[in-house]
Formats: C-alpha cells, sequence, structure tokens
C-alpha cells in the first residue's frame, strides 16, 4: 500500500511526532457535535489512514486516549492538550489524523462535509463538496 510518500504531523509541542504513509483513503470535514467541542472549533478536518500505516516516530508511549462516545476514543497530547486522532469501532483498522496537525501535504483536498445535520450556521460551508447525515 506504500507509494513511497509520506506526510508527518507533531502535536502542538511535539512531544508527540508522526508520520503517514500515503496513500489516504479519505478526507472530510466533520461537522459532529464532539468533534467541534473537541477542537472549539466550527468543524474538523480529519483524514482517514489503515491504522498501519501510521508510525511514531516520538511520543506514542505519552498519547493519551479519551472514551468521547461508546467505542470511540480521541488521542491526544497530554502536556499540550492537542486532540490528534480518532478511532472508532464504526470504522475499525482506520486511524483518523486531524489534518491541521500535519505538517506536510497529504495527496488530496477534503472531499465532504459529514454529519453535516449537525453543521452551524455561523461557519463558511463549502456547498460544492458532497454532504452526508450522521
Amino acid at each position: 500500500m506504500n507509494n513511497g510518500y509520506k506526510t508527518s504531523g507533531a502535536c502542538l509541542c511535539g512531544d508527540i511526532q508522526f508520520e503517514a504513509e500515503l496513500p489516504s483513503n479519505w478526507c472530510a470535514h466533520c461537522h459532529c457535535t464532539l468533534c467541534r467541542v473537541a477542537h472549539g472549533a466550527g468543524y474538523v478536518t480529519w483524514v482517514g489512514f489503515e491504522s498501519d500505516q501510521v508510525h511514531f516516530s516520538q511520543g506514542d508511549g505519552r498519547l493519551q486516549w479519551y472514551e468521547s462516545s461508546p467505542g470511540a476514543q480521541r488521542g491526544f497530547c497530554p502536556r499540550c492538550g492537542s486532540t490528534l486522532f480518532f478511532r472508532s469501532l464504526r470504522w475499525k483498522g482506520e486511524l483518523h489524523i486531524a489534518l491541521g496537525c500535519l505538517t506536510r501535504p497529504i495527496d488530496r483536498q477534503p472531499q465532504a462535509n459529514v454529519f453535516f445535520d449537525k453543521h452551524v450556521d455561523w461557519m463558511p460551508i463549502d456547498n460544492t463538496l458532497k454532504q452526508t447525515d450522521g
């Protein structure tokens, strides 16, 4: 699955650093209430990878996981609080990375607005993207 290209990312303080082998599976803006509150933003842009495509160069032992809903967890840095990852039984075998935490480009642009039924009116929306509800 590795085409030789990688992206990389880190938390705000740099304690947790990682690389992800491209290609990614997808990229989308999530408008669900949990993502909005966890990141303090109108929506969060996630990029999905197979879990075995993500490798830690630093800090994987410090990464903390919070169960934000049954069967779903958010991975964050305990030092700076950056929310970096999401994993869920709903998407078994995938690791979702917050696109804003990546320091190098990925192989695609956002493709959709997901959980769009939860979007807030004060956030500008790219209506050219596919929109799906919960």
